[in-house]
């Protein structure tokens, strides 16, 4: 689509060409005068660079339709960061799952068979992870719900699944995203869909440490919500 010069930035041009052409018939042909075709041709450019700058900024943000949520849990900050930026990009409000008894750097030690996720991991009868809230303020008015979570052991981090599990989705559009040092999203989003049991739950994306922002807003511009 063919860029459209707004009446402002026509006047700032055409007053641009108009002080070349009277500078012109001042100056005789001397070197130091402007030709009008240059100025013109600058002020022109000004002009071209500041609308494909505004078409840069609008291309940064995504529309979506009715009110959109962003829950996430985030163990070391990764996902917290990928929320953020979805958030960002599509104007929607975050919720964050905490758990009541919080992971510590210890707890995260998946070689360790000691460990608290390690110990979770092998027994199913711990991952009813205890969370401080799983009340979202006026959940029932957001038709769009991204949710987000790391991988552990190829899954979505269990304290997600505890929110999942007391959430009412039906009507909505949930969208989860995950992030990890290598694993793939795998089944992770149709297992929490599983338990969800609601709502309309499309594929799911994976993000690693270094994926930019650019990156994630290319992502949601492919959803075409």
């Amino acid at each position: 689509m063919k860029n459209k010069i707004s009446r402002r930035q026509f006047l700032q041009v055409a007053g641009a060409s108009a002080a070349a052409l009277l500078l012109a018939s001042c100056s005789g042909n001397s070197a130091s005068s402007v030709s009008s075709s240059s100025v013109a041709s600058s002020a022109a450019s000004s002009v071209a660079a500041s609308s494909a700058a505004a078409s840069s900024e609008t291309a940064s943000t995504v529309t979506t339709t009715g009110k959109t949520l962003v829950v996430y849990f985030s163990a070391t900050g990764t996902t917290q960061g990928v929320a953020q930026t979805i958030a960002d990009t599509v104007g929607a409000d975050l919720f964050e799952v905490v758990p009541s008894d919080p992971y510590t750097s210890d707890d995260l030690n998946w070689t360790n068979n000691d460990s608290r996720v390690s110990r979770e991991h092998n027994d199913e009868g711990l991952r009813a992870v205890a969370l401080e809230s799983t009340d979202v303020d006026g959940w029932d008015d957001y038709d769009t719900v991204f949710i987000g979570y790391p991988i552990w052991w190829g899954i979505a981090a269990w304290p997600m699944s505890s929110f999942v599990a007391v959430n009412d989705f039906t009507g909505k559009t949930v969208i989860p995203f995950c992030t990890s040092t290598s694993s793939g999203i795998g089944q992770s989003g149709e297992l929490l869909a599983e338990l969800a049991d609601a709502g309309t739950w499309l594929d799911g994306q994976r993000f690693s440490r270094g994926s930019s922002e650019s990156d994630i807003a290319s992502w949601i511009a492919g959803l075409n919500l």
